[in-house]
């Protein structure tokens, strides 16, 4: 299994949005990153990534699933740009911040500290595994 993190404001998808879609899920569309469009086509079905509010809280608050592998996304003609299909998990029991996260020496490396604009993120399951202690949450699945 992989771990990811997608990003959404609030304000335009959230959390809540995303557990109102129910176990269908939504695709994840409109990314236009080529890093971000590749961490998609790499994603396995199963796959688990923390949901992160952007701009407007700046916490991970839930855990969604990979529930389709990469396909076209729709909201564009351009064959470039694909998505996977995702479904809310888990709510995080404690939300951890984007500042709680930048003062973990454990973390320093994350790409959420390292490469803020990215929409769509690895995370390795050392990371994995320490935002989910902050969370209070056990990191199995």
């Amino acid at each position: 299994m992989n771990y990811w993190l997608f990003k959404s404001e609030p304000s335009v998808f959230s959390f809540e949005a995303l557990k109102a879609k129910g176990k269908v899920g939504t695709q994840w569309d409109g990314v236009r990153n080529y890093a971000a469009r590749n961490n998609m086509k790499a994603m396995q079905i199963g796959d688990l990534g923390f949901f992160y509010h952007s701009n407007e809280g700046l916490d991970i608050v839930g855990i969604a699933e990979v529930c389709a592998l990469a396909h076209p996304d729709t909201t564009t003609d351009d064959p470039r740009w694909e998505c996977v299909d995702i479904r809310a998990f888990k709510d995080v029991p404690k939300p951890v911040t984007l500042e709680q996260v930048k003062a973990n020496p454990k973390l320093a490396e994350m790409a959420l500290v390292r490469l803020g604009r990215l929409s769509v993120q690895p995370v390795t399951p050392a990371e994995w595994k320490e935002v989910c202690r902050m969370a209070e949450l056990n990191p199995a699945p």
